[in-house]
């Protein structure tokens, strides 16, 4: 079978594992916004907690992926979900978590100091700073650590298909099992495009979000 007959053959399945694909990386690398811009700005005013966070989602960010998913398992298993997609996004998760940190932690605390000091100056407090100056500032880097994270699960998550999680990680094991080249070059042309399209839509986020000021 060729590329195309396949397509025609099998597109509404592939439509399929390609949704489920980007809701596995969209929920993951969201948990990891919620959680790691709201934990930069905490490193940034607790200077202490920079060494350890960083330290610990660096050390995350090292393990082999088909490991970090092993792990997973055992520790969802106690609960009844040791496969699926909750061990899944949790890997994503904790991968995802080093860009978005670190650029949180970079973006607020390379802010210029002049603007904080005028932001001091006219009486706001540092929440008020926060809001209204640091944050707006911060949106081009914060975002970039966003698609990085991104862009990186999205092939990290074709391990997801291994513990049954779906994705686009199963074609490329069926085809590996069928010793398939062309159902190899769809799996792969798919996951890389969807990497591309995912950046290119943060990339347009990223630009609405700049105030236009910084953008000039």
């Amino acid at each position: 079978m060729d590329i195309s007959s396949y397509l025609q053959s099998e597109w509404p399945f592939i439509l399929e594992l390609t949704v489920q694909h980007i809701s596995l990386v969209a929920v993951a690398v969201g948990f990891a916004v919620i959680l790691g811009v709201p934990v930069g700005i905490l490193m940034t005013r607790f200077r202490w907690l920079v060494g350890p966070l960083l330290g610990a989602a660096t050390v995350v960010l090292t393990l082999p992926s088909i490991a970090l998913f092993g792990v997973m398992i055992p520790i969802f298993a106690k609960f009844g979900a040791g496969l699926g997609k909750l061990p899944a996004i949790t890997a994503v998760f904790l991968y995802s978590l080093l860009p978005i940190l670190r650029n949180t932690y970079l973006a607020i605390t390379n802010v210029d100091e002049g603007l904080k000091q005028a932001a001091e100056g006219i009486g706001m407090t540092f929440w008020q700073r926060l809001r209204w100056v640091d944050l707006p500032m911060s949106v081009p880097v914060i975002l970039a650590g966003v698609r990085s994270a991104v862009v990186m699960n999205v092939g990290v998550m074709t391990i997801a298909a291994v513990i049954g999680a779906g994705g686009l990680g199963v074609l490329i094991l069926r085809a590996i099992s069928q010793s398939s080249t062309e159902k190899l070059i769809v799996g792969v042309v798919l996951v890389s495009g969807l990497a591309i399209g995912m950046d290119l839509v943060l990339q347009w986020l990223q630009k609405i979000l700049t105030p236009k000021g910084i953008r000039r």
